[in-house]
């Protein structure tokens, strides 16, 4: 398993979501995606994005003023 961070700090919604679908398409399934976040949005509109698509949750943590967000392609 691989992880692949993006940093989408000083983007504003939709702009979080629309990096990380982005990046998902990069990387195979079981591969992890950390993305940082400094748009509160983006902890209520990722976990309903990817619970409605069926990937997996993973930990989410807040740190100096950002979001990280990690996220497992399931499919």
């Amino acid at each position: 398993m691989s992880t692949t961070t993006i940093d989408a700090r000083g983007s504003y919604c939709p702009g979080p979501l629309l990096e990380l679908i982005a990046g998902l398409k990069l990387i195979s399934i079981g591969d992890e995606i950390e993305i940082w976040s400094s748009d509160q949005g983006s902890v209520k509109d990722i976990p309903e994005w990817i619970a409605k698509v069926g990937h997996q949750m993973g930990e989410t943590t807040e740190q100096d003023g950002y979001w990280s967000i990690r996220i497992i392609k399931s499919k």
